[in-house]
């Protein structure tokens, strides 16, 4: 299944050697997490999510002859820059101190 979607996806990409997929498997569902181009993104999601969710119906009723459900996940890598973060060392400036 994952190798389905591997393909899929990177037919609709501008970076398809960008597209990572990761397969974690529960007992009774099957999530894959779909890392990409930030700018491939919305190619992937569709007008108003309708690829996304065609994709998503098609994994789904395959993996149901499995008695398994599968969720397909767009995961968003997201960089957090600490330098404009107070540090926890200091006080906050509207707290009273001491």
């Amino acid at each position: 299944m994952k190798s389905f979607i591997e393909y899929v996806v990177k037919a609709l990409v501008d970076f398809p050697d960008e597209v990572d997929i990761r397969e974690v498997e529960g007992e009774r569902a099957v999530v894959f997490e779909l890392r990409l181009n930030k700018s491939d993104i919305g190619k992937v999601i569709g007008k108003q999510g309708r690829t996304i969710q065609s994709l998503r119906t098609l994994v789904n009723s395959a993996i149901a002859r499995q008695g398994k459900r599968a969720m397909v996940e767009i995961i968003e890598d997201r960089v957090v820059d600490r330098a404009s973060e107070p540090s926890s060392s200091e006080p906050h400036p509207n707290s009273a101190g001491g």
